[in-house]
């Protein structure tokens, strides 16, 4: 019995503390965060047909499902160059005349042999005086607009859609465009450079002579070749590339600020083959409108996936002064890359939840695609695509056979690496899990945000054609996606699960600048003989004393419980 003593004197002790905690705390209602205005998913903003299946001045281009496809016309001059389609048909672009020349057929096989290709350089979401407001505007997300430099068509007419809206013509965008050329071609690659600070190009992998037939530098680097492309100035690197490949082509003067700000790109070598006439151009990257035919070979859709990141210091630096001299200090100087860690994280340009509207991977069952990734992140890469383990065939634009071919569900890519991958819709649990809505991401945890708030970032879907509207959005079966269209949301005002159920029990608590009833005691209450509250406060035992009560109650009944015996004989005299 004495064993149990020490509990029952322990249990008594606590009983006089059990009014502490008498006050039940009242928690604070949830607030009601207004969502905002949301963008719709796909508006009318292009003409449905462009994603139809056409031939445009003899050209073939391929369905596409996007909500925002490309302009079929820009396809067909980026084929036939704009020296070989109708004025019709360049009418409907914003190409120059000259942007495309198309040469001869040298050989003889049915495509042409040499390309002028000409290049500009765009600055989106730049500063004017005449204006507070960023000039020729580019939105990576709602509300979103880093300031980018950026290679172009050249084209013709005005960088913005009209003289009342500021917003960036389709062909000036981040990223730079994808240029495709063939094995053994003659290029002629033209930099014409209409920006205020000098730029060249480096053909980063791609076969090209150190010195031209004139004794100029062409490999774009200043220090080994020659001068940099100044202002106003042009410069023309003449290639004729033997292998091919996946390539990479960016700026090379003052590297670590310009190839971030936007001054990169994809450029494709494809293989050798008779009447291959290749799309020069493809704006924006994504899909591949008119493979080549030696992708049409194996593959049935081809895709382009650049993956950048934009440090927002460095890109509100780029427009913080009208005077190229005080940038350029910026920029050159005071601007340190090793202390700027990204903020935003794009695919093709752009941040989830634009990329659902152009850069989807649109598959069907049993057909394979091609893709190929550039990492133009500062940092290291992980693909992985849910629902597939895609095949590794090339890196850095090298095939070097199958024994070398991987296949697996994270891809890791160094800065600058290039990689295709071969994508089976074959339903076997290896090479696809089935149809339905995949996502696909680099599996770096930071890039699936933006600005910190997730889920942004470099995010998109694989979709199967079945599990896609009439304008070519997911017809996803989760939450709703419209929070993600708005700019409060982006902003960090809105609870990403504040309306999960009807009681927001997820939301936010509300704020007050009040004392709240749930976080203090109960008011003293006051004596109503004498109205003073100290005195019925002074007659409440304090804790000490509610302790060395409980004790002391205690220890008289240890005691009487050891004297039992004695104490019952007197009850018993």
């Amino acid at each position: 019995m004495h064993k149990k003593v020490l509990p029952i004197l322990c249990g008594v002790m606590l009983l006089p503390m059990s009014t502490l905690a008498t006050a039940v705390a009242k928690l604070p209602a949830s607030q009601d965060v207004k969502m905002g205005a949301a963008e719709e998913v796909c508006s009318d903003f292009v003409d449905p047909k462009w994603r139809d299946a056409q031939v445009i001045d003899g050209v073939e281009i391929q369905e596409s499902r996007m909500c925002n496809p490309d302009n079929p016309a820009d396809i067909a001059a980026f084929v036939k160059g704009t020296n070989n389609i109708s004025m019709d048909t360049l009418m409907k672009t914003q190409l120059a005349a000259d942007a495309i020349t198309v040469g001869n057929d040298m050989d003889g096989d049915g495509d042409p042999d040499h390309y002028i290709i000409k290049l500009e350089i765009a600055e989106l979401n730049g500063h004017s005086p005449d204006s507070q407001l960023p000039t020729t505007t580019f939105d990576i997300a709602p509300g979103i607009q880093p300031t980018f430099w950026v290679y172009a068509p050249k084209t013709r007419d005005m960088s913005t859609l009209s003289l009342y809206e500021p917003v960036a013509n389709s062909l000036l965008r981040a990223p730079s465009p994808v240029i495709r050329v063939e094995q053994d071609d003659i290029i002629w690659l033209v930099l014409e450079n209409s920006h205020y600070l000098p730029h060249s190009i480096h053909l980063h992998g791609l076969d090209h002579p150190y010195m031209d037939h004139g004794g100029e530098g062409n490999d774009g680097v200043g220090q080994t070749g020659q001068m940099d492309v100044m202002p106003g100035s042009s410069k023309t690197y003449v290639i004729k590339p033997r292998q091919p490949g996946t390539m990479y082509y960016h700026c090379h003067v003052q590297p670590h600020v310009h190839i971030p700000m936007g001054l990169q790109g994809i450029i494709v070598v494809e293989e050798n083959r008779p009447n291959n006439w290749v799309q020069v151009f493809n704006v924006g990257a994504g899909q591949v409108r008119h493979p080549s035919e030696a992708v049409k070979e194996k593959y049935a859709y081809e895709y382009d996936m650049h993956y950048q990141s934009v440090d927002k210091e460095l890109h509100e630096m780029a427009r913080s002064a009208n005077d190229p001299r005080i940038i350029s200090r910026r920029l050159n100087v005071e601007y340190d890359i090793t202390d700027s860690p990204a903020d935003y994280f794009l695919l093709n340009g752009r941040s989830f939840p634009y990329t659902l509207r152009e850069s989807l991977i649109i598959m069907e069952e049993n057909k394979k695609a091609k893709v190929r990734i550039l990492n133009g992140h500062e940092e290291a890469f992980g693909m992985h695509i849910h629902g597939h383990k895609p095949m590794i065939t090339h890196y850095d634009g090298v095939d070097n056979g199958p024994s070398s071919y991987i296949k697996r569900d994270v891809h890791s890519m160094v800065p600058a690496q290039r990689i295709d991958l071969e994508l089976n819709g074959t339903d076997d649990g290896l090479n696809s899990f089935g149809q339905g809505i995949w996502m696909f991401h680099d599996h770096v945890e930071k890039s699936f945000t933006t600005n910190g708030i997730g889920e942004g970032g470099d995010i998109s879907l694989l979709v199967y054609k079945d599990y896609l509207d009439e304008k070519g959005i997911p017809k996803v079966h989760g939450m709703s996606l419209a929070p993600y269209f708005t700019k409060e949301f982006w902003q960090g005002k809105y609870p990403a699960w504040q309306d999960y159920d009807a009681w927001k029990s997820l939301g936010l608590p509300e704020i007050s600048a009040a004392k709240q009833e749930a976080f203090v005691p109960a008011p003293t209450a006051v004596n109503p003989a004498t109205g003073d509250a100290s005195q019925v406060a002074a007659a409440k035992p304090s804790f000490i004393g509610q302790l060395f009560y409980g004790l002391s109650l205690g220890l008289l009944g240890y005691l009487a419980f050891v004297k039992r015996k004695n104490i019952m004989a007197l009850f018993g005299k």
